[in-house]
């Protein structure tokens, strides 16, 4: 009898730990979700980060905001993540202006890009696109490439900004193609692509959704997407890799990330359930809309993402000697 009962006791200490554990596994989410945003409202990743946001309020009941904390390059929203409460409820949205700043601001950034954050899921991801005015004679990359060894100098290629990502994947793409181009920065995509547009430059990089107005119209032409694989929206435009540079690769993408030390199952309910909303048509739908194709994946996946991103624009940054201010 006292055997039994003995038994008896175990079973409910048991269970009764059992339970303990249960609770001690983190409710989530229990009050509403700010999620950062490194730049301006209206730009990709604003808007990627709204189309999220108002799906997990409606999956889970609890508000998302957006918080626009724009600055270098995103290191401000960046270091605010970083230092915020490790409990899901405080997250951000990045861009590969993410992993650039990386390099760029290395001895000033107060977080570790890897270290200080625990990465939930990439969002998405799109093409830019190689453009030339229509002065130039070049009629794809190939052509461009040889008049530009043939006169090292000759060209200039505009960009959104010193050290954007725009930028660096023009020093890229001369470091690879093995030619000499001037860079001239201006204040952001709009005043670039002008400035394609009025021929004050003769080159730029610039984003597929971006760059599809001038070239319908004429007014740019594309000689290369930038991808490994052909844009849907530009279909007739070789990829720069199968156009005489192989291996270039310099895309946008986003993602989402947490600050490190974030409990495992959250982790893991964030991931689920963007995975979950990035297969959703409307969303679907939405990201193309944007020129950007569905993400997805696993934490694992995306870390590895940026990890391979971050050594790859700072080997360009060390290379061209690109230094902001």
């Amino acid at each position: 009898m006292k055997h039994g009962v003995s038994v008896i006791l175990s079973l409910v200490a048991a269970v009764a730990g059992g339970g303990n554990l249960l609770a001690a596994e983190p409710a989530y989410p229990v009050r509403p979700i700010r999620v950062i945003v490194g730049f301006p409202p209206a730009g990709a990743a604003d808007i990627f980060a709204r189309m999220l946001g108002q799906k997990l309020t409606d999956a889970w009941g609890q508000t998302v905001v957006v918080d626009n904390r724009p600055g270098a390059g995103s290191t401000i929203g960046s270091e605010i993540t970083a230092n915020a409460l490790p409990d899901g409820h405080t997250l951000m949205v990045v861009s590969a202006s993410y992993a650039t700043s990386a390099g760029l601001y290395a001895k000033v950034i107060q977080y570790q890009p890897l270290d200080s954050f625990a990465p939930i899921v990439l969002i998405a991801s799109n093409a830019n696109a190689l453009l030339a005015h229509p002065s130039v004679t070049a009629r794809s990359v190939g052509e461009l490439v040889a008049a530009a060894k043939a006169e090292p100098g000759r060209f200039t290629m505009g960009s959104a900004g010193t050290g954007s990502i725009t930028h660096l994947a023009g020093e890229l793409f001369a470091s690879m193609a093995g030619i000499r181009i001037v860079h001239v920065p201006y204040k952001g995509g709009g005043p670039n692509m002008t400035a394609l547009f009025a021929g004050e430059i003769q080159l730029t990089v610039a984003s597929v959704p971006a760059s599809l107005p001038g070239v319908k119209a004429g007014r740019v032409k594309a000689l290369g997407v930038t991808s490994l694989k052909r844009s849907p929206a530009l279909p007739d435009v070789p990829t720069v890799a199968e156009s005489g540079v192989p291996g270039y690769e310099a895309l946008n993408w986003y993602g989402m990330l947490a600050p490190a030390g974030v409990a495992a199952p959250i982790v893991a309910k964030l991931n689920a359930e963007t995975n979950r909303v990035l297969r959703l048509p409307d969303i679907v739908s939405a990201l193309n809309k944007q020129g950007a194709d569905p993400g997805g994946g696993t934490p694992a996946e995306f870390r590895k993402l940026l990890q391979v991103e971050i050594a790859k624009w700072s080997r360009v940054i060390r290379s061209a000697g690109v230094k902001v201010q």
